[in-house]
């Protein structure tokens, strides 16, 4: 495709050996999700409401953690899409950490979807809308998150096998 390829979406999955509904409270319980991702979000995740999340260390892993300093106290909005009980958790953000975004800057969507597996849970995480993001931004953004989302699933997988 060259040139014209565009950059839109980051698919990744990791089957987790703990129950469906285990898996759904650490993805949807803010206070969890907090603790795994690393931030601390104001408010809970219902469907059509905006929360504001701000940056903190995560608490599962600490080099990660230690990746994570520089940007703490940094706040950004999650506005939450839909909450499907044991089955698909989906926000919008701004991609990138940028403190200063526009509030009417394009977002990208992300989904958890959850699927039962032999051995535990299969989550899938789907970031889309990256060919909405300004050229001069996307290519970071969409390898940043990529990244990102790697590590996010190796946190959350620390997280349950804690026992948190």
């Amino acid at each position: 495709m060259g040139s014209s390829e565009r950059i839109d979406a980051i698919e990744k999955k990791i089957l987790l050996r703990a129950p469906r509904s285990r898996v759904w409270r650490a993805l949807t319980d803010a206070a969890q999700f907090g603790a795994w991702f690393g931030v601390r979000v104001q408010g809970s995740f219902r469907a059509g409401t905006v929360v504001q999340a701000m940056l903190v260390p995560t608490e599962v892993d600490p080099d990660v953690a230690e990746q994570q300093r520089p940007y703490t106290g940094i706040t950004f909005p999650l506005f939450i899409e839909r909450v499907e009980p044991e089955s698909v958790f989906s926000f919008r953000w701004h991609p990138g950490v940028d403190p200063v975004a526009d509030a009417n800057a394009p977002t990208t969507l992300v989904q958890f979807t959850l699927a039962d597996a032999e051995e535990g849970t299969l989550l899938t995480v789907r970031e889309t809308g990256f060919d909405a993001i300004p050229l001069e931004h996307r290519a970071k953004a969409f390898t940043d998150n990529a990244q990102g989302w790697a590590i996010q699933l190796t946190l959350i997988e620390k997280y349950l096998a804690s026992g948190s």
